[in-house]
């Protein structure tokens, strides 16, 4: 029993030594890849400036507003920022947010304003381009449908002559043509947040053109009536089009004609109706009756 017993813890212990001599040469040798995977990619991400929680359109941004966040080196989007302190320590103060950000949203150069600037329209014009005004009603401003950030076409009906032209028959003629197209609107009166759903009857436009375009807008404003075509979400196409006139309104449709006038037949046998016998005439508070003479058949 006791040779038994002594060769069985024997045999325990060989296997106990021989399973650590296992566990310290192969179980290294089969991590180490893994281990050198994981030190790779952690080589291959960087840090990126977030916003820390939501932030609304207009907000001055601090560094409580702000945080880190590890992106891998592939995915960190163009002009990103590194440092907390590439946002905040700008000379002239601190940017805003001209588009609302959620948590971990990383900051671009086009989400914010410059240094010191305010959560106005200036500050959202892009480089090389200008804001650029117009009147509109509740009809022609789309309806209040038209928001920040949408994108338009801005047409012009305007007159062009006395019916000479076209149309005939001494009416007013008048035209309609397509000013400028794929416009982003950066304001609807004094709303310039692209977030707002907010609608309402708008009175003014503030379109994002160039200066060639912003020419186009004041002359057209002068001769005419500017309204906005709304644009689908997305669409940058621009369409060859040209100016449309009362023709082109009214071709291929059927002229209208009045229904011929229908006179009764007179009945067979029925008396024919005669002149009257005299005219009244008063003049002078005195009545006169000139005989009228009438045809009668066969005279």
């Amino acid at each position: 029993m006791r040779i038994a017993t002594i060769a069985s813890l024997g045999a325990s212990a060989l296997l106990g030594v021989g399973a650590l001599v296992v566990a310290k040469v192969w179980l290294p040798a089969s991590q180490g890849p893994s281990r050198a995977a994981a030190a790779e990619a952690s080589a291959r991400m960087t840090s990126v400036v977030a916003a820390a929680g939501a932030v609304p359109f207009g907000q001055k941004l601090e560094a409580k507003n702000l945080t880190l966040v590890r992106l891998p080196v592939e995915a960190v989007p163009e002009g990103a920022y590194t440092s907390i302190a590439q946002v905040i320590a700008l000379d002239g103060g601190a940017p805003v947010a001209l588009t609302a950000l959620v948590a971990r949203e990383p900051i671009l150069p086009s989400k914010i304003s410059g240094a010191g600037a305010k959560p106005s329209v200036a500050a959202t014009i892009a480089p090389g381009m200008r804001a650029y005004t117009i009147r509109v009603s509740d009809v022609a401003g789309g309806g209040g449908h038209v928001l920040p950030g949408d994108r338009v076409d801005v047409l012009l009906a305007r007159e062009v002559g006395d019916g000479s032209v076209e149309g005939g028959g001494g009416a007013k003629a008048y035209v309609s043509d397509v000013v400028i197209q794929n416009v982003r609107v950066l304001g609807m009166d004094l709303i310039a947040d692209p977030t707002s759903t907010e609608k309402f009857p708008p009175k003014t436009a503030t379109l994002e053109v160039d200066v060639e375009a912003a020419g186009k807008l004041a002359i057209a404003g002068e001769i005419g009536v500017l309204s906005l075509a709304l644009r689908r979400t997305g669409a940058a196409e621009v369409a060859a089009v040209h100016p449309v006139g009362l023709r082109d309104i009214t071709s291929g449709s059927r002229p209208y004609a009045a229904a011929p006038i229908r006179r009764a037949a007179a009945r067979s046998g029925s008396a024919p109706r005669t002149a009257p016998r005299g005219l009244v005439l008063t003049q002078g508070g005195e009545r006169t009756v000139v005989n009228v003479p009438t045809e009668r058949s066969g005279s």
